[in-house]
């Protein structure tokens, strides 16, 4: 292979040119992660966008299960035994594309949120590993980065995820995104889609603590020198989504309870008007199931989180590599 006189390409090109079989997680070539100071905020956004429409769309369906499972009063029609026997009877009894049903949302709101999140855990966490690690890699400032972009990533996905939420569930009365967007702000107030933004929060940011913690740790192992290795991205995703799925699942069967305003469920423990606050959320559910209720749907969670994170951060890590390549090979020729 022609190797470019520029030297960021010619990183690039060395780096492609190696043999997995011989190094199939990491080799002693250019550094991968050390392009990301000539990535501009846009690629690293683009990337994101691609990846968070990327991650929601493939696993939808189980999500859509997981909803259901999560509920704290299920019609008897709506009780199910696992993944695969909710979808299939969904399919035979509402219909093939039901399990679908809150995607346009769903998508609407992933790309811009996940432009933001993966654009700012990328500059947090170089801010601040400079501070806390010289430039290295720091744990904390992993962690750091990724309740930072958490924020910003539920202040826009947090309305399409009740959007979402209420038209996954069985019996949903909404004829679609539209009548629900309608509907809810009529009925409820425009408070209605960030009634569960604390517990969101309360959520995501250990969540994704644990995620971008995990992620990073399990990179230094498979892929100690960043090199753009599909494999190491894709289990590294994988297991940092399993692990955080399984240990914030009670947090979300709160805010699905939150979001969905279940009537059966509140009207049973006599919650008249609308539950809101994480306290009572959680009181709420405690009542209604005792502590098993905090883990229905873990099960659906992790199946979900596992294969989307893994799908995340391999598109990502491949659009961020792609696109970077992509512009230096340009200044290169412009030179």
């Amino acid at each position: 292979m022609e190797l470019s006189s520029d030297p960021a390409v010619a990183t690039l090109e060395m780096s492609q040119s190696k043999s997995k079989d011989d190094e199939p997680f990491g080799s002693d070539g250019g550094d991968y992660e050390s392009l990301p100071p000539h990535v501009s905020v846009t690629t690293h956004m683009t990337a994101g966008a691609v990846a968070g429409i990327l991650e929601h769309t493939v696993m939808y369906p189980v999500d859509s299960v997981k909803t259901r499972m999560q509920s704290l009063q299920p019609d008897p029609n709506a009780q199910y035994k696992g993944v695969y026997q909710a979808l299939k009877r969904i399919m035979q009894t509402e219909g093939l594309l039901r399990p679908l049903r809150g995607l346009n949302i769903t998508m609407m709101g992933a790309g811009p949120a996940h432009a933001l999140y993966f654009a700012c855990y990328e500059r947090v966490k170089r801010s601040l590993g400079d501070v806390m690690h010289s430039g290295g890699n720091s744990n904390l400032a992993n962690g750091l980065a990724g309740s930072v972009a958490t924020v910003l990533h539920d202040a826009v996905m947090n309305p399409a995820e009740v959007v979402k939420q209420r038209m996954q569930m069985y019996n949903s009365p909404y004829r679609g995104l539209w009548d629900c967007l309608k509907t809810v702000t009529r009925t409820e107030g425009i408070g209605a889609f960030y009634r569960s933004y604390s517990t969101q929060l309360t959520m995501n940011i250990p969540f994704q603590a644990v995620h971008f913690i995990t992620y990073e740790l399990m990179q230094e192992q498979l892929n100690p020198h960043r090199h753009y290795y599909p494999g190491s991205h894709i289990v590294s995703g994988a297991a940092a989504g399993a692990i955080s799925a399984a240990i914030t699942t009670p947090l979300d069967v709160c805010k699905t309870l939150l979001n969905t305003q279940e009537n059966v469920a509140l009207n049973s423990v006599n919650v008249s008007g609308h539950l809101s606050g994480m306290a009572n959320a959680f009181r709420t559910v405690y009542r209604l199931g005792g502590l098993p209720a905090f883990f229905r749907g873990a099960q659906a969670r992790v199946i979900y989180q596992m294969p989307s994170t893994a799908i995340a951060w391999s598109v990502y890590e491949f659009f961020k590599y792609f696109l970077t390549k992509q512009r230096l090979e340009q200044e290169a020729r412009r030179a």
